[in-house]
């Protein structure tokens, strides 16, 4: 092959190289949603840079929600992720409506029970433990983090009922700690935003006629308030057409086929402004 057609075959394989390239990144960028939404740019922690948050605490941000969740089964018909989801989403709406609030990554490691041998949510695949010990260590790390930061109220938001007492303990052992330190900023364990779902949500279900459907675990009101902020963590389909789920599939009593989104967002909307509440309370209590 001459000199002359080596160039001509070498520029022509390295124009459709780059036309290849471009168009991969052109369907990349398609298929990849941003990671941080405009809405998520509003509150969430992860989606500033260190001088956007410099700046935020200049204008008066001194709030700070951690979000905790927890990856843990939740029946055959509801992904692992749930409590990571609706902490997350839930905690960013909390912030938005107050104001002047970040929002922490979630925490996705609690404990779930044991591994040797296999308890609790263990005993089903899916679900991550670590020990109280460590998730203690890791709740006072971040907030001792959050602190050093600069943010004055740091609120533990929890999802799931399993560590809700250890939060609140944690909270009270590093106020005391806080306080015989002299430093300012203090944490504040919001118990009424798990509570609200037992005192107020599951009433409003039985007063619609849903009694026989609350349980535990995976129940109709879990389902719908997981239809209600991401419905494709549900197995709504599949849902619809099985019999009742019983504790060997991980739902513990009550029955999670008649849940709606309709239904979630009344929970929803309970959670939210029990978690304002509280937390616009300390917040005055504690300029």
């Amino acid at each position: 092959m001459s000199n002359r057609a080596m160039m001509w075959w070498g520029g022509l394989l390295a124009f459709w190289g780059v036309a290849f390239s471009a168009y991969a990144e052109g369907r990349v960028a398609e298929a990849l949603p941003p990671a941080c939404p405009p809405p998520a740019q509003q509150v969430e922690l992860a989606c500033q840079s260190w001088t956007e948050l410099d700046a935020a605490f200049k204008q008066g941000v001194m709030t700070a929600i951690l979000p905790i969740g927890g990856t843990e089964q939740s029946g055959p018909y509801m992904a692992v992720g749930k409590h990571n989801v609706r902490a997350q989403s839930l905690a960013d709406e909390i912030a938005r409506t107050l104001g002047h609030t970040m929002v922490a990554p979630v925490v996705a490691y609690v404990p779930e029970g044991g591994t040797q041998p296999r308890t609790g949510h263990m005993r089903f695949a899916g679900t991550l433990s670590i020990p109280p010990s460590v998730f203690a260590g890791l709740i006072e790390g971040a907030v001792e983090s959050l602190r050093t930061q600069g943010f004055r109220t740091i609120v533990l938001l929890g999802d799931h009922g399993g560590y809700q007492t250890q939060l609140e303990g944690l909270a009270r052992k590093v106020n005391k700690r806080w306080a015989a330190e002299g430093q300012l900023a203090r944490v504040l364990y919001v118990g009424a935003y798990y509570d609200v779902i037992a005192q107020e949500y599951a009433p409003y279900l039985r007063q619609h006629g849903y009694g026989v459907a609350l349980g535990k675990h995976a129940d109709i009101s879990d389902t719908s308030l997981m239809l209600a902020v991401d419905p494709s963590l549900v197995r709504e389909g599949l849902l619809r057409q099985v019999g009742k789920p019983t504790p060997a599939d991980g739902v513990y009593g009550g029955d999670p086929r008649q849940a709606t989104a309709e239904l979630g967002r009344v929970g929803i909307a309970m959670q939210v402004q029990a978690a304002v509440k509280a937390i616009s309370s300390f917040n005055r209590r504690h300029p």
